[in-house]
């Protein structure tokens, strides 16, 4: 009887750390156009990539961008939002786990443009493009690199 107790509790015990694990781990909320197929396909990518995500779908994703502090000069064609950092456009997973283990003193992370070859804009002709951060006073750098 006594065992079973302790088995029972151990089993508690250790369903109660999964879930609270489960329930740190950030959320990237995406805001798009509902007509947006390369943003489905970037958050398909995110999921793959064993990110959490959900999805609104806006009818002006400039005022989300505006809201967020996203300058126009990165601006791409949907917005995410995460553990208090932004991602604007087609950020690669990996780049996106790296900020938030690195906690770097930044607002976020952006991929401008569409360029060919980032995530959710695969095709022919891939180009190389840059992750860029941003800070609050305006000053950006690059996060990665990626060639095709």
């Amino acid at each position: 009887m006594r065992l079973g107790f302790l088995a029972a509790s151990l089993c508690l015990a250790v369903s109660s750390l999964v879930v609270v694990g489960l329930a740190q781990e950030p959320v990237v909320e995406v805001y798009k156009s509902p007509t947006c197929g390369c943003c489905t396909v970037w958050v398909a990518h995110l999921e793959a990539n064993g990110l959490t995500v959900k999805t609104t779908d806006v009818p002006d994703i400039a005022a989300v961008r505006a809201r967020v502090g996203v300058p126009p000069a990165l601006s791409s064609c949907h917005t995410a939002v995460v553990d208090g950092y932004v991602v604007e456009g087609h950020v690669p997973a990996d780049d996106l786990k790296r900020l938030l283990k690195e906690r770097p003193k930044i607002v976020g992370l952006s991929v401008p443009g569409m360029p060919v070859g980032s995530p959710g804009m695969e095709g022919p002709n891939p180009q190389p493009f840059d992750v860029v951060a941003f800070d609050e006073e305006g000053s950006f750098s690059r996060f990665s690199s990626y060639e095709p």
